[in-house]
């Protein structure tokens, strides 16, 4: 499956930003449904069970200057995935005086968007998400448990070389630990992300100790994902079992 399209007019890209805003007002996560001629948000809530349903259709014709997609075959040539609309909303909104929007599909664990403005002097991507191996869970149960006793706030950053930081920070004290050498996911490659630019999320330490106390199995992957202030998503795979764990950042 690919999907590349390029947005140029500014007047499209503000219209665009302002659905996209609107619909993540409305709920949370949602499916994104492209098809050569239209993009799908949809929400299928149980109305039997007290949910709600949302569906918007965009002409791509209307907002995209290119767009390019091969879905799953010739005869179903449409990709779906599930995104949360606020993070697409944001990174609009970063890039509301830039020259060209570019999104495109990326090969992730799970698909995801990339979304690259070309600003006038420089070029601002945002990876929905960054993706780093996790370090033994045993050893980073340990960290977390020692640095609960300091606060209840702690800070995840990695980079795409591999590296990815514990940190904790108040009035009376600064810890940091340390993890080099993890190791990227071959999918996040194509990323235009200096390698060594952190990126990180404030988190509540008791819903990451409470991750790392509760899985039962040992996995044979461990991966992380890191969206820059906004959610940090933890997956553990093993054999047929994939279990992912996701954890809101907090200000």
């Amino acid at each position: 499956m690919k999907f590349r399209s390029k947005m140029i007019d500014i007047g499209c890209l503000n219209h665009f930003t302002r659905v996209v805003t609107t619909i993540s007002k409305l709920t949370k996560t949602c499916v994104l449904r492209l098809t050569p001629d239209n993009l799908y948000f949809v929400l299928s809530g149980k109305v039997a069970n007290g949910g709600v349903g949302m569906w918007c259709e965009l002409s791509q014709a209307n907002f995209f200057d290119e767009f390019q997609l091969d879905g799953v075959s010739a005869e179903a040539n449409e990709i779906c995935l599930e995104l949360a609309p606020d993070n697409l909303s944001r990174a609009l909104k970063t890039a509301q005086s830039a020259k060209a929007v570019k999104i495109k599909l990326t090969k992730k664990h799970c698909p995801c968007l990339t979304l690259a403005a070309d600003c006038v002097s420089r070029v601002v991507t945002h990876d929905i998400p960054v993706t780093i191996y996790m370090p033994a869970l045993k050893i980073m149960k340990n960290v977390v448990d020692r640095m609960k006793n300091l606060s209840n706030f702690l800070v995840i950053e990695a980079n795409m070389n591999g590296e990815m930081n514990l940190k904790i920070e108040t009035d009376l004290v600064s810890v940091t630990t340390h993890f080099k050498d993890l190791g990227n996911p071959p999918w996040g490659g194509d990323s235009q992300r200096d390698p060594d630019t952190m990126v990180q999320a404030r988190v509540d330490i008791r819903k990451l100790q409470q991750f790392l106390v509760g899985q039962q199995f040992n996995p044979s992957k461990a991966m992380c994902n890191i969206v820059q202030n906004s959610i940090v998503h933890l997956i553990l795979l093993y054999e047929d079992v994939s279990l992912q764990y996701f954890i809101p950042a907090v200000a």
